[in-house]
């Protein structure tokens, strides 16, 4: 009998290159040194920074490693937008184009999601809990018509097998979606729940301890890795894509929030659970009670930073704390496999639950918290205490760094030539840095006899390279900077005449195909307004005229268009081509000086003996302009202008810091220039 013939395992770069064919691409060198440098880090099992330019194919250079990898891989990303291109084109059309290069056959993959992101059963078939905590029916009218139809959708979902997700639902708004699902703290729990072997969320969690290949979020993977919560199934290797946005997201799932509305609803809907189980219902009462003393605590507090607790907020806290946890107690012992499970009582101690754990964390008053008070309308929910860590890269590199191999990538992650300031943020130290070069096997050494040097060693280190692959874009002769240095700096009072004339005469050399960015609404308002009276020749769009899809259609379809916005549109518009060839900057985004965690962050820096204005407010800056420059050049074909409004990027010292973290445009600060350079393009 001859001898069966094993085929050697196919190279990254070989099925790299049989995909790119197969999909019709063309070989890129970022590309290929992308997939090299993340297929040899999952090898050694050493730390990986990116930074893969625009243009480049990242998803391909690491979605390949993963896929060839021979462990569980997770790729979580800061969007959903980007997780939807993943899982719904980018790994599809990778496995069909790759499936016989692949050996042991075709790898799966699966999407996790938070709990609220997906349809839940047991709300779509036995109703909501009102205020009361009582199980009520569709809501009457036209809303009660749009719940029906999501509820159709999810029975469908149910029957068919499909994934019950919000991405996949009917068009609706949050408060219909809120109809139809439930969080984490409103969930019966898989052993409880009638439904449980149908829960959309509990069969994405099966399917994902099935898979190779894992997408999920920043926020869910900080849940599972930080805080110890067991959300995502058992991984070798994690790529997190988006990784400027890391630290932002990890602390946004470790900002809690505590405000008077919900903690007298949270009492209303704990009454009739404990007045007839295991409490008399004066433990509801009480904790009403504690609430509206902390209402009067809130209305003596300025709003801002809490660097100590006023007497009167601190004894509110404890009573609202001590309250909840009575409240607690008084809750009836539900005993599993004995009788149905109250759903309005399950929500109702989950929101107690939730009330006490936030208090308990802002009562202590731990120096590793930053607690602040903002001042919001009734709408809104009024008076809001929050809290939030006031760094996370310890966390990062105690929770994720010591226990996982991570590959971080983004077009944005040197900032000021280099990747040190991204490094520090999330826990990797610059004296940790290897050479690109250097030999691995130091590394694999230790990673394969982790005794010898563990995580909380003084010894302890988490080697890490970096690299930039480029882009396959000519900057110097696809773009202009433009800095306005005869402008003079911006003020407190926002756009001044100078720098309205500064505008309309751009926009109008580059006869509209203007993405204007603003450092607020008011300033965007005031920009649109004043080239709407100058140029009534062109279409102008201001951010909250409509909503962002409608605009950016809007702004794709009119040649001469302009789109105004604030922040949410630095990093989330994509409009390659003729639609986009001046982009507007007004000033340097540096964080408001009455930002409570920034200012806390930038404190605690100077206080540790380094620059808190260079490390936060300067990196944050650096980050939002880099982020905001690149909505220029998308194709190798695009060309235009980005011009900054703010001297100060050419006279602050600051300045060769923040210019060096942008693509490298061709720089100019002569005005006669730039306006001739947009009418040529204009035509």
């Amino acid at each position: 009998m001859p001898e069966q013939t094993t085929l050697p395992t196919p190279s990254v770069t070989e099925v790299l290159a049989g995909a790119v064919a197969e999909l019709g691409g063309e070989e890129r060198p970022g590309q290929i040194r992308m997939a090299e440098a993340v297929a040899r880090a999952m090898s050694t099992r050493e730390h990986l920074l990116v930074q893969a330019g625009t243009g480049t194919g990242k998803s391909l250079g690491y979605l390949v490693p993963a896929l060839l990898h021979d462990r569980r891989v997770v790729v979580a990303t800061a969007t959903l937008a980007l997780q939807h291109q993943l899982v719904e084109r980018d790994i599809p059309a990778l496995l069909e184009a790759a499936d016989h290069l692949l050996p042991g056959g075709t790898p799966s993959y699966a999407v996790l999601k938070g709990r609220s992101n997906y349809a839940c059963l047991h709300r779509v078939r036995e109703g909501v809990p009102d205020d009361q905590g009582v199980l009520v029916d569709v809501p009457e009218g036209t809303m009660g018509s749009e719940v029906l139809k999501l509820r159709a959708w999810a029975e469908k979902q149910a029957d068919t097998g499909g994934p019950g997700d919000r991405d996949s639902a009917p068009k609706h708004t949050d408060k219909l979606w809120r109809q139809v699902s439930v969080n984490h703290r409103e969930c019966l729990g898989a052993t409880r729940c009638p439904f449980a072997m149908e829960c959309f969320a509990e069969r994405a969690k099966e399917k994902a301890a099935q898979a190779s290949v894992v997408v999920t979020n920043h926020s869910l993977l900080a849940i599972d890795a930080i805080e110890g919560v067991p959300m995502i199934p058992e991984y070798d290797v994690v790529v997190i894509d988006e990784a400027h946005e890391l630290t932002a997201r990890v602390t946004q799932a470790a900002t809690d929030e505590l405000s008077v509305p919900e903690i007298l609803r949270a009492a209303r809907r704990s009454q009739k659970h404990v007045s007839s189980g295991a409490g008399s219902g004066s433990e509801a009462d009480d904790l009403a009670d504690a609430g509206d003393a902390l209402r009067d605590a809130f209305e003596g507090c300025e709003e801002g930073r809490l660097d100590s607790l006023p007497t009167e907020l601190a004894d509110a806290l404890v009573l609202v704390r001590d309250a909840a946890r009575a409240l607690l107690s008084a809750f009836p012992k539900e005993q599993s496999g004995q009788g149905e499970v109250d759903p309005g009582r399950t929500q109702a101690r989950g929101w107690v639950q939730e009330i006490f754990k936030n208090v308990e964390r802002m009562a202590a008053g731990l120096e590793s918290d930053v607690l602040w008070l903002s001042r919001r309308d009734r709408q809104r929910g009024g008076d809001v205490l929050c809290v939030a860590p006031l760094q996370v890269w310890g966390q990062l590199r105690a929770k994720l760094l010591a226990e996982k191999t991570v590959v971080f990538t983004s077009a944005t992650l040197m900032l000021g030539g280099d990747f040190a300031s991204v490094a520090t943020s999330i826990g990797l130290k610059p004296s940790e840095r290897v050479d690109e070069d250097a030999d691995p096997s130091p590394l694999v050494a230790a990673a394969e006899n982790p005794e010898v040097v563990g995580p909380d060693s003084e010894d302890h280190r988490e080697p890490w390279r970096g690299i930039d692959v480029g882009s396959p874009f000519d900057y110097p002769r696809q773009g202009i900077l433009y800095v306005a240095r005869h402008l003079p700096p911006p003020g407190r009072d926002g756009l001044g005449e100078k720098q309205l004339t500064e505008i309309v005469d751009l926009v109008d050399a580059a006869d509209g195909r203007t993405l204007g960015l603003f450092s607020s609404r008011r300033a965007a308002e005031t920009a649109a307004e004043s080239a709407r009276e100058r140029l009534p020749h062109l279409t102008v769009l201001a951010q909250g005229e409509a909503q962002l899809p409608e605009l950016s259609r809007l702004f794709v379809e009119d040649p001469h268009a302009c789109l105004f916005g604030t922040l949410s549109l630095w990093q989330g518009l994509d409009v390659p081509g003729e639609t986009c060839q001046l982009v507007l900057i007004d000033r340097i985004p540096f964080p408001r000086p009455d930002d409570p965690l920034m200012s806390a962050r930038q404190r605690a820096a100077d206080r540790a003996g380094g620059n808190g204005f260079m490390s936060v407010a300067a990196t944050h800056a650096a980050l939002l302009l880099a982020q905001g420059a690149g909505r220029l050049i998308r194709t190798t074909s695009d060309k235009g202008v980005v011009a900054i409004l703010d001297p100060r990027l050419v006279t602050a010292r600051y300045g060769r810091f923040l210019a060096d973290s942008l693509p490298p445009m061709w720089r100019t600060t002569d005005r006669d220039v730039v306006l001739t350079a947009l009418k040529r393009l204009a035509g």
